[in-house]
């Protein structure tokens, strides 16, 4: 038996991993930690989730150029510059996982109707559930991970690289490894929004603007003590400022899901 430990250390003590020390994951961890994954509560017991475990070098590297929404022409310059661009550890880590809503199987066996779109909601929660399953399980082991999201800069290409048929879309990817705990960019925790902010009781509570203000100073000291001049505002507005990935409905459609 492994062993890990406990639950609510585990979880309290989370933070992105974003530098490895190179060593792999033992089989039997990985097994151990997949199957923690397989284990997670799925609606109405669709299991409307699937896993790619990426190991080809040379599809990490497609898809970590996809995360610096670069061109390929572009992206081979930054290369023969000598620049490594883009989120390094996708290539770097032990293991990539990238998490996938799924209704081929679906399809598959029966006659059904999958492109409501509250079957892809469905699909979306069943994989976020599994992927944090697994990392929940694999830091609990001693390892560490980081969520890659801009595996959706081009989603229609990682699909491609991915070979995924209709009715399966890659949503996010999933950073593993041994972390090098020598490197202080896996040594902090972000501050998170405090429980009065995101708890509310029977009915949906107004933040006070005062402690979004106080939050967002706390988050400006805390990137301040890495050298970067940012607050929570600036990177909420540097998300929703401006059109957020306006090709994804047509690729989703396309995949035969969010028709109606």
């Amino acid at each position: 038996m492994l062993n890990s430990q406990p639950t609510l250390k585990t979880l309290l003590e989370h933070r992105s991993i974003r530098k490895y020390t190179g060593e792999p994951i033992d089989d039997k961890v990985l097994t151990a930690i997949l199957e923690a994954g397989r284990a997670v509560s799925t609606s109405s017991f669709l299991q409307a989730a699937s896993i790619i475990r990426v190991v080809d070098k040379n599809k990490r590297t497609q898809l970590r150029q996809i995360s610096c929404d670069m061109s390929e022409e572009e992206y081979q310059k930054a290369l023969a510059d000598g620049k490594r661009l883009g989120h390094a550890y996708v290539e770097d880590c032990a293991e990539y996982l990238v998490f996938c809503m799924d209704s081929y199987r679906h399809n598959q066996l029966a006659k059904v109707q999958t492109d409501w779109t509250e079957v892809m909601i469905i699909g979306a929660i069943d994989a976020a559930l599994m992927a944090q399953n697994i990392l929940a399980a694999a830091e609990s082991l001693g390892l560490g991970g980081v969520y890659i999201g801009s595996l959706r800069n081009d989603i229609r290409r990682a699909g491609e690289i991915l070979g995924l048929p209709k009715h399966v879309v890659p949503l996010f990817g999933l950073c593993l490894g041994h972390p090098d705990m020598s490197s202080k960019i896996n040594q902090s925790q972000r501050p998170r929004l405090p429980l009065d902010v995101l708890v509310s009781t029977d009915t949906y509570q107004i933040p006070d603007e005062s402690t979004l203000t106080k939050y967002n100073e706390v988050v400006r000291e805390y990137y301040q003590g890495r050298r970067l001049d940012l607050d929570w505002a600036a990177q909420i507005t540097a998300t929703f400022g401006d059109e957020v990935r306006p090709f994804m409905l047509n690729y989703l459609q396309d995949q035969g899901f969010a028709k109606r």
